[in-house]
């Protein structure tokens, strides 16, 4: 069985409308305004995949929906309760995906597949193959080298890819990887040494290419040490706009909250939604206490969560380095601008 092959670029659609076959599919897409965003894709023929640039969002809303049915509810007329769990997920591809998006997978993992596993959650993982892309030239925001999640990974794809040109060096990390090598066999072809070294070198070269230092372990350390003065919290803070498109873009953010949504007096629907630990809302409590002030204190808690609790609790932080917040955040409040802070200090 080959451990790495090669695909012809060329090869490319044909594999891809004979996985679709099985599958449904998602990849990058670059729609008519130009953005490219994961699309579940319909019609291979009527979309732009774009392995070029990186997706505005990542994929995270394919595994853990921005809201989502857990299950219907009913109450006969004796009073009795009677739940329908709404759990489904078809096997899906995910292809392009980067580094960074396909590392944040593996955090979601951790959060939900724990010992209280979630079953949605669980449901689409294990009907997931993901198909990465190496970023042989990080693009200008990302400073994956600093989280330890690219540019190139070396566990948790099925499949990954480097673009060596007119072809893909193609790696096998799992076994449903190798199942699908196996299966469309005739799509590869073995690689051979000078490939090896094309890809090897390409990564190489690529943790040389980031346009941003960003010293994500220094910052870890300063907020083990309490060394974070007030002023930076009360800084950012001042800045933020409460908008949270931080930690709706963040690949890594699963705070979630629950809410039931009556239908009719007798039956209603019991949905979950994304949240955010920024909103203010977020701690706010039944009698209308906050036990955290938000002017002060959430970002303090945003940062903290993704440095220092996560760095303590799964021994690396939940940030992956996509800068995504660097793009979105009108307000500057981003993960690179917090860590230049405390290490300026």
């Amino acid at each position: 069985m080959l451990e790495t092959c090669i695909l012809g670029k060329d090869h490319l659609p044909s594999l891809l409308r004979r996985l679709k076959k099985n599958h449904r599919l998602v990849a990058p897409v670059r729609n008519r305004q130009g953005d490219t965003l994961f699309t579940l894709i319909q019609e291979l023929d009527q979309v732009d995949i774009d392995l070029e640039n990186q997706a505005i969002a990542s994929a995270k809303p394919y595994l853990f929906p921005q809201q989502e049915t857990l299950f219907t509810y009913e109450i006969s007329a004796a009073g009795d309760y009677r739940f329908t769990p709404l759990n489904s997920a078809a096997d899906t591809i995910y292809f392009g995906l980067r580094s960074c998006d396909l590392a944040a997978i593996l955090y979601m993992d951790v959060t939900f597949l724990g010992q209280a596993k979630d079953p949605y959650y669980l449901k689409r993982r294990e009907n997931a193959i993901l198909i990465s892309i190496g970023c042989t030239q990080p693009f200008a925001n990302c400073f994956c080298n600093a989280t330890k999640s690219g540019p190139f990974l070396e566990m948790g794809y099925d499949l990954q890819f480097t673009d060596l040109g007119d072809r893909y060096f193609v790696e096998v990390g799992r076994i449903r990887g190798r199942e699908l090598i196996t299966r469309l066999g005739h799509f590869f072809t073995p690689a051979r040494e000078e490939d090896k070294k094309a890809q090897y070198q390409l990564s190489l070269e690529a943790r040389g290419n980031f346009h941003r230092q960003v010293q994500v372990e220094r910052a870890i350390r300063r907020l083990r040490e309490d060394r974070v003065p007030d002023a930076i919290w009360e800084a950012l803070s001042r800045r933020c706009q409460d908008c949270s498109g931080c930690t709706y873009i963040c690949p890594t953010c699963t705070c979630f909250t629950i809410r039931d949504q009556a239908v009719t007096a007798d039956s209603g629907l019991r949905i979950r939604n994304w949240d955010a630990c920024t909103f203010a809302g977020f701690t706010r409590m039944a009698g209308g206490h906050n036990p955290v002030d938000h002017q002060t204190q959430a970002i303090r808690r945003r940062f903290r969560h993704k440095l220092l609790h996560d760095v303590t609790r799964h021994g690396r932080p939940s940030c992956v380095g996509c800068g995504r917040c660097i793009d979105i955040c009108f307000g500057g409040v981003d993960m690179a601008r917090f860590v230049a802070m405390v290490c300026e200090e």
